[in-house]
């Protein structure tokens, strides 16, 4: 079983270097994926109430045998559920489709800054960590303007911040202010789903240089920037060679390489994408 390194959130808890995403699972691939991924020794597990599975990943937590303490379980706030007490309802909702007495970390899916009440939906997080029911709380595709208003208006900043975050869009910039400001990165769609960065000739020449695949590479460089990946995959062999990333090392050449095409955005402009 591959053992997994560890990053000390700001809030004192601790995240794994590398987890599971689950979408676009339904709850029977959610129940066997997860299930299998943490047999494999995968430790953080990324859902959402809008990926439609949370019933079946807390299924394949439960199947696993693997204790509850050892698992960092990751929901998300949908743009629906923005507010106060449309978020702690929201997180109960959650709470009981997944089957867990508390989750680990809790995520705004997306700022939605034209509907503007991410921040009511921040001061019920903070409340529902104090309560003990979330141990993490942070933000999904959050730019540095909204976490600078959540710091200025409550005095507690997110400890993560999930972001769009792939070879294409390296997102440097953004990455920089998380570290200044302490906040980890956690990475989506980090092999850049639907785009040709596996098929990358200077990502493939990396990958040869080491023995590994393109992916491994991809997610190596990742880890070496110090951001979380959550791959999605539903078959155990991508599994666990997604997780057998921490027995090489890139150089800086290599990691300027993986990153070196032009860059653009795959998903949604969090000042404009709406998800409800």
């Amino acid at each position: 079983m591959t053992h997994i390194p560890a990053h000390t959130l700001n809030d004192g808890t601790s995240l794994p270097a590398l987890g599971l995403g689950t979408w676009p699972m339904d709850d029977a691939e959610a129940e066997r994926a997860v299930a299998e991924a943490l047999g494999l020794g995968y430790r953080l597990i990324d859902t959402a109430t809008n990926y439609r599975n949370e019933t079946g990943v807390g299924l394949g937590v439960s199947a696993s045998g693997v204790p509850r303490e050892e698992i960092v379980l990751t929901t998300k706030l949908p743009g629906r559920h923005h507010g106060y007490e449309e978020t702690l309802a929201s997180f109960e909702q959650s709470r009981a489709r997944l089957g867990v007495d508390y989750v680990d970390l809790y995520l705004i899916h997306w700022p939605l800054p034209k509907v503007d009440r991410y921040l009511d939906s921040w001061k019920a997080m903070i409340k529902l960590r104090e309560d003990g029911l979330v141990r993490s709380i942070g933000v999904s595709n959050f730019t540095a303007a909204h976490i600078e208003r959540l710091e200025k208006e409550t005095g507690v900043l997110p400890s993560v911040n999930q972001i769009e975050l792939h070879p294409l869009f390296p997102q440097a910039e953004l990455r920089a202010f998380h570290e200044e400001k302490g906040i980890r990165t956690e990475s989506w769609s980090p092999l850049g789903r639907g785009s040709d960065v596996l098929d990358d000739p200077a990502v493939a020449a990396v990958a040869e240089a080491h023995g590994v695949t393109p992916g491994q590479a991809v997610l190596r460089w990742h880890t070496q920037l110090g951001a979380v990946p959550i791959p999605k995959s539903a078959d155990p062999g991508r599994q666990r060679q997604n997780l057998d990333v921490f027995g090489f090392e890139l150089d800086a050449e290599q990691l300027r390489a993986i990153a070196g095409g032009d860059h653009r955005r795959l998903g949604g402009d969090p000042e404009e994408h709406e998800e409800f």
